[in-house]
């Protein structure tokens, strides 16, 4: 995707040496964009878990070059096993996380030493260039559902989003921009209105700044002004991303994303949600299972922004104690269908089935 013309991946192996990884740091966006280089594992770990990076497809390929580094220390079958543990316990609750750290033990553990630094790269570049090939398709899939939107409005699109699905939290794409931007494309006219997403803010900070640099047409809301658009018919269908997604079709998101969902239901508008495979759950039944992250309190008693000066400036806004749970499920009787790169489905067991029949 694009920064003012100039074509971006969210994560990227240096040119120059061949082996370091670089990555937008998101926490310091909208206001400073800064590129880091991860140099080891321990870079690695600190970016997953300070949010650096996030979004769970993105964090499976960070997780991924990560393996690649620490072998770079040390490619001993116990070091290997000690860092992936080490970087797949850095936040629980995206499934892409594990799935990639396990992706990549499968691929090195039956190799010699002497030759899995060369396989790790080549695999960690395989599940990065399998998720921008999974997010465009996804992208594909889901711009007939804005197309029909204009031909039945005849008028601009309106979707609503919740958090940060865009190409920030990928590979390349997005999930739940990847038909937006799809629509751009398309020259459908096309308007987002952008959840700011408190505790962190990652619609006001990332998805505006991206949709801005990219020139989709959009506006910030307050995470409370969703249900009341949608009353008044100024939402014309919601898609999400998603951390993960159990097997009945459940659906774990950023903390909102449940109430986004109960406004859709009741305005009767369309409620999708899009993802890549990797971010489904075959091993749990319901979403009952996937476990919650309880974030730092000091993230909803305190905010940063940018003064008029030009500063950046933390501010308590709150002396109370603060709970921080960071996403919520969304029950799949509540979703209208899935966004995949292999097409859309209901959130059913058979909706799944009839796209991934080949899943335990």
């Amino acid at each position: 995707m694009n920064i003012d013309g100039t074509a971006y991946r969210s994560v990227w192996v240096d040119e120059a040496d061949g082996w370091s990884v670089h990555i937008l740091d998101q926490t310091r966006l909208p206001w400073q964009v800064e590129i880091l280089r991860l140099a080891t594992a321990a870079d690695v770990v600190v970016a997953i878990a300070t949010m650096q990076v996030r979004g769970a497809p993105l964090i499976g390929a960070v997780a991924a070059y990560g393996v690649c580094l620490a072998l770079r220390a040390d490619a001993s079958t116990e070091a290997l096993e000690r860092s992936a543990a080490r970087i797949a316990a850095t936040r629980p609750t995206a499934v892409n996380l594990r799935w990639a750290v396990s992706r990549m033990l499968a691929k090195l553990r039956p190799l010699p030493a002497a030759e899995r630094v060369g396989a790790a790269y080549a695999e960690a570049a395989a599940i990065a260039d399998e998720d921008a090939a999974q997010c465009e398709a996804i992208g594909r899939h889901g711009v007939p559902l804005l197309a029909e939107a204009a031909a039945r409005t005849g008028r601009r699109v309106n979707v609503l989003t919740h958090c940060n699905a865009g190409w920030l939290a990928t590979v390349d794409w997005g999930t739940a921009l990847a038909p937006v931007y799809a629509a751009v494309v398309r020259g459908i006219d096309v308007h987002v209105w952008v959840d700011e997403t408190r505790p962190r803010n990652q619609g006001a900070s990332l998805t505006a700044w991206e949709l801005a640099h990219h020139g989709v047409a959009h506006t910030v809301i307050a995470d409370n002004a969703g249900g009341h658009l949608m009353q008044h018919g100024m939402v014309d269908l919601v898609i999400v991303g998603t951390d993960r997604v159990a097997r009945n079709g459940d659906v774990a998101n950023k903390i909102g994303t449940y109430l986004k969902a109960l406004a859709a239901h009741d305005n009767k508008v369309p409620f999708w949600v899009a993802l890549p495979s990797t971010t489904i759950d075959w091993s749990l039944p319901t979403g009952r299972g996937i476990p919650i992250e309880e974030r730092a309190a000091e993230e909803v008693t305190a905010i940063t922004g940018r003064t008029r000066e030009g500063r950046l400036e933390t501010v308590l806004i709150t002396a109370s104690p603060a709970a921080n749970p960071a996403f919520d499920v969304t029950p799949a009787r509540l979703v209208t269908g899935f966004i995949t790169e292999r097409g859309r489905c209901p959130a059913t067991v058979p909706g799944l089935r009839s796209l991934f029949a080949e899943k335990p």
